[in-house]
């Protein structure tokens, strides 16, 4: 349909330790087929994209804290999202306000429309979102001096920009001295040659349709130990002021989860959002609840766990066809979800169907728990027609990956652990609903 624009495909365990240049193939084919973006006007979905696994045998995260207990936080832990109208007009955006301070003190500034992406790590603003002057200090690259700069690489293309350091407030939690990405940083302008030739630049609010992504997924921060290990042209650089060249990154000087940087309630997420009427709902409100099992308002109940690749973040998912997708991820920066019928009619990337047709899948983790899930996809003309802004039954096609986007997360509590953090249930990185 030509006024859906393409969706947005944030890479959500890209390249970490040595999936490398598999996982910007997939990105970049499902930005081929129309995956990627925040989206615009009438109606927009978001996908995320786990990198290719390595060849290697999946990894099961230790269970860990044979206890089941974890430090207990009276922090304030909940944080407002809503999906309604934005100003790009985006359809099923998660959006939410996030607070960053000159580190150490008072200087602080608000930034709404951001989005929560529960499929990539790291917060990335766009700099003209920020106050002028509002100055963050610098990253340096490696073990270096030269300020860091950073190509993160999503499936319609990249943001490029410098990283820094802040303060990172969401609800009463702080993420101190946290290195972000700085989108279109002025220190570091010119984009290198491997980054430019990675898409779309969504280095503006007029192609990012958003302020900033909040990325709260099951990693504590974006490339891992491969960036420590090995300089990569899609990743950090050093930039001096003769031009910018690929780096090593520490982790402690790589983009972080802002979760993860928290004092308490930092082994993971959970998104609790309402369900919506099969025509749609014009806005959604609910609650992104930091941490599991550390508070009342986080505990798991009686949520399937399913432990994840611990490498990759993946699942499993098989459809009610026998197509089995063994990679998988539930992902709030998607805003459709994604997966291969071969039966359904398709309108470019968008599935749709004559009338709404009703499927069936199985997520299954690594140690073999699984839960059935019931979907149902309505075409967007449909679904666009009803003039509402969130939607629980738009789909779309991706090749070889089953995505849970945000329809996924209506009706439901959705809990994202990150790796290696201890929780009632064991270590991360697991989802569980």
């Amino acid at each position: 349909m030509s006024d859906l624009p393409h969706p947005r495909l944030s890479c959500l365990a890209r390249a970490r330790l040595g999936a490398g240049v598999a996982g910007f193939a997939l990105c970049a084919l499902l930005a081929a087929c129309g995956g990627g973006g925040s989206g615009t006007a009438s109606g927009n979905a978001t996908a995320s994209a786990s990198a290719t696994p390595k060849a290697s045998t999946p990894s099961l995260a230790s269970t860990g804290n044979p206890s089941g207990t974890v430090p207990q936080s009276a922090t304030p832990n909940v944080l407002a999202v809503t999906v309604g109208p934005t100003p790009s007009s985006t359809r099923n955006m998660l959006m939410a306000s996030v607070t960053v301070c000159v580190p150490g003190t008072a200087t602080c500034a608000t930034v709404d429309n951001v989005q929560v992406d529960t499929g990539s790590q790291g917060l990335r603003l766009l700099a003209s979102a920020l106050p002028a002057g509002f100055a963050l200090p610098a990253v340096t690259a490696g073990a270096g001096a030269d300020i860091a700069g950073e190509c993160s690489v999503f499936g319609t293309g990249y943001t490029w920009g410098a990283v820094r350091r802040a303060d990172v407030k969401l609800a009463g939690e702080v993420a101190a001295s946290l290195p972000i990405q700085l989108i279109a940083d002025p220190a570091v302008p010119a984009v290198p040659s491997g980054c430019s030739g990675l898409g779309l630049a969504m280095n503006s609010a007029a192609t990012l349709h958003a302020n900033g992504i909040l990325g709260i997924g099951p990693f504590s921060e974006d490339c891992g130990v491969s960036c420590v290990n090995t300089s990569q042209s899609a990743w950090y650089y050093a930039c001096p002021a003769s031009g910018c060249t690929p780096s090593v990154q520490p982790l402690a000087q790589q983009v972080g989860n802002p979760v993860a940087g928290f004092t308490a309630d930092n082994n993971g997420v959970v998104i609790a959002l309402p369900d919506v009427a099969a025509d749609g709902s014009s806005t959604v409100s609910g609650s992104l609840i930091f941490g599991i099992g550390t508070q009342a308002n986080n505990t798991l109940g009686s949520a399937t766990v399913l432990h994840a690749n611990a490498n990759t973040g993946y699942v499993k998912t098989t459809t009610s066809d026998g197509t089995v997708y063994s990679q998988s991820y539930l992902d709030t920066g998607s805003n459709a979800l994604y997966f291969n019928s071969s039966t359904m009619a398709r309108c470019g990337i968008w599935y749709c169907p004559s009338s709404p047709v009703s499927l069936a899948a199985t997520i299954t983790g690594l140690d073999g728990v699984s839960a059935s899930v019931a979907l149902s996809v309505t075409g967007p003309a449909t679904l666009l027609a009803t003039g509402n802004w969130a939607f629980s039954n738009l789909a779309g096609y991706n090749a070889y990956a089953f995505d849970w986007g945000l329809p996924f997360f209506f009706g439901r509590r959705v809990f994202t652990a990150i790796e290696a953090q201890a929780t009632p249930a064991g270590n991360g990185p697991y989802f569980a609903f």
